[in-house]
């Protein structure tokens, strides 16, 4: 938490393989003006970490970010939940199902369910970017990810982004954060319990074959901003095409000279959008 605690209320919501410390860059830059609250998410760092699947299902994800803005702002909505990669699904199941306890959403290099869905089934360049996720969700990943001191989380985090912002001390806090093969399993347990579909490169799925993602229930409501580093090699932009068909108010706003890790990498700009969108 950082801020003032009258302040309005903004939620931050990290993703793989990240921690509350996500926002440690934009945090300093946002303090001023807001109440920032950035939880570790079930499965992370010094959050519970249960090791069976089923507490990892979307549902339950989404409640506990629903309990914590009940928590902080029993008499007044936030003024906006901010989604980062894995965070941005649950921002996004927010707004779906609890759209009275904010008032904006803020996506920063995340996905909306259906678009990015419908890219993982294309078998084109989403679906050859996305292959990761099949190998997390194979038994074992977790002892191959701790393994080496994190080498092979490190290989994921890294691959062909810009890492620059990663100093010394950051990298020992994540590794503290990851901690063991044991606990890693919470971390990767989030793609296990995901029913979303990922095709063969150059293998279309059917569309029988996909989760019912009906658009009439899957609507943000609310005005939306989705800011996006244009280097990301991990979401393509075809993971957000079409977005405006779903969305009642949407803000697009592209990033150049940042990829997947833009709230490091561009933190005062990122900031100053936020800023923009919210004040």
């Amino acid at each position: 938490m950082a801020g003032d605690p009258q302040a309005p209320v903004l939620l931050c919501l990290h993703g793989f393989p990240e921690y509350s410390g996500a926002f440690d860059d934009l945090i300093p830059h946002l303090e001023e003006h807001f109440f920032l609250v950035a939880p570790d998410q079930r499965g992370y760092a010094q959050s519970w970490r249960p090791a069976e699947v089923e507490h990892y299902a979307p549902a339950a994800l989404v409640a506990d970010a629903a309990a914590i803005l009940k928590h902080y702002c029993s008499d007044r909505p936030a003024v906006a939940v901010l989604g980062h990669d894995w965070g941005a699904a649950i921002a996004y199941g927010l707004a779906f199902r609890h759209g009275d306890l904010f008032e904006r959403l803020i996506i920063a290099n995340g996905v909306h369910p259906i678009p990015f869905q419908r890219a993982l089934a294309a078998g084109g360049a989403q679906s050859a970017a996305s292959q990761y996720i099949n190998w997390l969700r194979a038994e074992g990943s977790e002892d191959r990810l701790a393994e080496n001191d994190h080498a092979r989380m490190m290989g994921i985090f890294s691959k062909h982004m810009d890492m620059s912002w990663m100093d010394e001390s950051k990298l020992a806090a994540y590794r503290a954060a990851w901690g063991t093969a044991e606990e890693v399993r919470g971390m990767v347990n989030w793609y296990r319990a995901s029913n979303l579909q990922v095709a063969d490169p150059g293998a279309p799925l059917p569309t029988e074959a996909l989760p019912k993602l009906p658009p009439q229930a899957l609507r943000v409501p609310m005005p939306h901003l989705l800011l996006w580093g244009e280097e990301d090699t991990a979401l393509l932009p075809e993971c957000h095409a079409g977005l405006e068909d779903l969305c009642d108010d949407l803000t697009r706003v592209t990033l150049p000279g940042a990829d997947h890790w833009l709230l490091h990498q561009k933190p005062t700009e990122v900031a100053r959008h936020i800023l923009q969108f919210l004040c």
